[in-house]
């Protein structure tokens, strides 16, 4: 039952009446389910922060964990005016999070390109990239560059002698720095905020190879930011993780051993691009990012493996607590695996619920699984609040909270026919597991689907199928053979573990790049409204977070921002913030290119958030497509929606096209004093300070809109010029 406020409006005062008393009812019957909803305000608080258009003031956060104080002590008499007060608190206190976190990683960042110039500095991590590597530097000196210019960390791209290198190495080397790019298009995805919270402030590539140098005689003489010991720990953990990666790859040769490294360590640089295309394509890519399947089946294996061998011990398993000691060994397996890993955001919440559920066997507890998660969600929200923003996090919280919402339902009794399969035998049990993982697969495919048509534009169809015999390859095969390779590798055994790993992985492999050639595999999807993905969230947890059959009005409301997409219209003409790539739409709705080398990524990203597979490039000077599109030496003549636009690559065609067109895109300077005609000029000057634009032709107004007025004026996106 859902009503809008127009509705409750028209109601009698009577239906009022029934209507709030209905809503008392549900809300009183689920009181034990209002904790959960803290962590969403606490999330709603850090999304308000992030959708803001400007910095707002540092007291603001403050003023509202003041309101919700205030609300508290006006309420506390009241029934529920605790509760209120504190999701109020919860809200406010994401928000003040959000705001300290943004001022605390506040660091340099480069505000133009740099160099050629030498760059001296500490590798903190190494990523393999094909037949080079992807460096992280810090702790640096930058020819050229002050100290309080100097970005606190960069990433520089490296081809020649990176087989050498590894983490906590000093190296110099002679390299191109730029700042971090911005999207692509307004509201595409914005690197440069990413790079902003990891205190990136600077991408770049290395001429020739990197000389390793001495490092630092003291720790006096050490930067600041590598002077502590966690610091020091995370180096170390980092040379671990490149160590074993590099001992797979020995031992594993091609992108078998790429995928294991992946598997194992977290590093999935040096696994083939068309293994990664057909592991997306097919529904299996979450199997090579580290996540809750992972983590569990370490934290299950060690668990299991250790109850085991204690129990064979009959003075140990008569006389001790073995359950307890194989879940303290099973809670070190988990975090040591975290470690190992680079603690990304899925394997940080898998870990939290893991603990927990440990914690809860050592004190002969039940564990509360859809607390478990509300609480990871609040654990990891508090060390990182933009990871709010990241696919990883939604994706993954969204696949968890629907398994766990469909765990209870069937808890209850709706789903017993599912455990009668335990009483038919081994054929009946291994039936029930099948069915389990399908219905998993269902499950965390339909939770996690809006959130990749977000942020990838694609729904892989088969990716059922493709699951159903990948990820009890993955359970019953690929995972236990690496946790037995990581016993053997302090030996040097490690590869009598990883080559039947080794066979399972190409079998994972043959499955993903079958499935991804079914006709009809993959469709592409244009990009969701940030309104829609909202919707989504908001109707996904009011399913799930409830009980009740009131649960249900989160579906009309989920499937709202599924159709928000349709009520998207695409922008009929996009050009990059330097003016070196056009595209425009032709009139059957495809996307015309000015070139197809210029601008790749660039070009990539608009056909993604556009659903196109590809694009086709416009005529080469001298001729033209149609009526619609015509070109020169100078620039091109585009017709659409009634309106005439001028394409100018040089400032000669600034004459004629001022006269002829009502509106101007010029990679040149075009001063309005001398190009008056136009309803609006868009020149090089505004695409520098604005970055890439999109425009929307019709025959009444032209709508324009640029990175910079989508991103706004915050810590990460600072505005160029006036």
């Amino acid at each position: 039952m859902t009503v809008s406020h127009a509705e409750f409006q028209g109601l009698s005062p009577g239906g009022r009446a029934r209507l709030l008393a209905w809503l008392s009812r549900n809300l009183a019957a689920e009181r034990e389910r209002w904790a959960l909803w803290l962590p969403v305000a606490f999330a709603g608080g850090i999304g308000l922060y992030f959708a803001l258009g400007v910095e707002p003031p540092w007291w603001l956060g403050l003023g509202g964990l003041a309101v919700a104080l205030a609300l508290f002590l006006v309420a506390y008499g009241a029934r529920n005016g605790p509760a209120v007060a504190l999701l109020v608190a919860a809200l406010a206190a994401g928000f003040s999070l959000a705001q300290l976190r943004t001022a605390t990683v506040a660091a340099p960042v480069l505000a133009k390109r740099v160099g050629p110039v030498w760059i001296t500095g500490q590798i903190e991590a190494l990523e393999p990239r094909g037949r080079g590597a992807r460096l992280t530097l810090s702790g640096l000196e930058i020819a050229r560059l002050a100290p309080e210019e100097t970005p606190a960390r960069v990433r520089i791209a490296v081809t020649a002698a990176a087989d050498a290198l590894r983490p906590g190495d000093w190296i110099r080397l002679r390299a191109v720095l730029r700042p971090p790019p911005g999207p692509s298009a307004p509201g595409a995805f914005d690197f440069a905020r990413q790079a902003y919270f990891a205190r990136l402030g600077g991408v770049g590539f290395a001429y020739g190879r990197a000389r390793l140098l001495e490092p630092p005689a003291s720790p006096a003489a050490r930067p600041a930011i590598l002077a502590t010991p966690l610091e020091d720990w995370s180096l170390g953990l980092a040379g671990l993780r490149a160590d074993l990666a590099r001992r797979i790859l020995a031992a594993l040769p091609g992108r078998t051993g790429a995928v294991a490294a992946a598997l194992m360590t977290g590093e999935r640089g040096a696994i083939p691009e068309a293994d990664m295309a057909a592991m997306r394509d097919s529904g299996l890519a979450h199997l090579l990012a580290i996540s809750g399947l992972h983590v569990g089946l370490v934290a299950g294996l060690v668990f299991l493996g250790l109850r085991l061998a204690l129990a064979a011990v009959p003075a140990l398993a008569l006389n001790y607590p073995i359950k307890k000691w194989a879940a303290l060994g099973a809670l070190a397996g988990a975090f040591a695996y975290l470690l190992l890993t680079g603690a990304p955001i899925p394997t940080q919440r898998a870990f939290l619920m893991a603990g927990l559920v440990f914690l809860a066997v050592l004190l002969d507890r039940s564990a509360f699984t859809m607390r478990l998660v509300a609480w990871a969600a609040f654990a990891v929200l508090s060390l990182a609040p933009e990871s709010l923003l990241s696919a990883s996090f939604q994706m993954s919280f969204a696949a968890v909270i629907a398994l766990i919402a469909a765990y209870e339902f069937l808890r209850e009794g709706r789903g017993a026919w599912f455990a009668g399969w335990r009483g038919l035998g081994p054929l009946g049990r291994g039936a029930g597991y099948l069915g389990g993982v399908a219905a998993t697969s269902l499950i965390a495919g339909l939770a996690t689907a809006p959130f990749a048509l977000y942020h990838f534009n694609r729904v892989a169809w088969f990716g059922l199928a493709a699951n159903m015999i990948a990820v009890p390859l993955t359970a019953l095969w690929i995972m236990p053979w690496a946790l037995v390779a990581f016993c053997l590798m302090p030996l040097g055994l490690e590869r009598l573990a990883l080559v039947p790993m080794g066979w399972g992985i190409e079998a994972m492999l043959a499955v993903a790049h079958a499935v991804a050639a079914w006709p009809g595999a993959v469709s592409l999807i244009p990009a969701m409204p940030n309104a829609g993905l909202v919707l989504v969230a908001l109707g996904g947890v009011w399913l799930c977070l409830w009980r009740r059959a009131w649960r249900l009005a989160g579906v009309p409301v989920i499937l709202a921002g599924l159709l928000s997409v349709a009520l998207v219209r695409p922008p009929d003409l996009l050009v990059t913030g330097d003016g070196g790539l056009f595209g425009v739409r032709a009139p059957d709705g495809a996307l015309m290119l000015s070139s197809a080398s210029r601008q790749r990524f660039s070009a990539g990203v608009w056909q993604r958030r556009l659903g196109e597979a590809e694009a086709r490039v416009w005529p080469r000077a001298g001729e033209t497509f149609g009526d619609w599109l015509a070109c020169d030496r100078l620039g091109c003549i585009y017709r659409a929606r009634g309106e005439v636009v001028a394409l100018v690559r040089d400032s000669r065609a600034l004459g004629d096209d001022c006269a002829l067109a009502s509106l101007v895109v010029a990679r040149v300077p075009a001063p309005r004093r001398a190009c008056r005609g136009p309803a609006r000029v868009i020149d090089r000057f505004d695409l520098w300070r604005g970055g890439a634009h999109a425009i929307w032709l019709s025959g009444d107004e032209i709508v324009v809109k640029s990175v910079a007025e989508a991103r706004g004026r915050r810590p990460w996106a600072p505005r160029r010029g006036r």
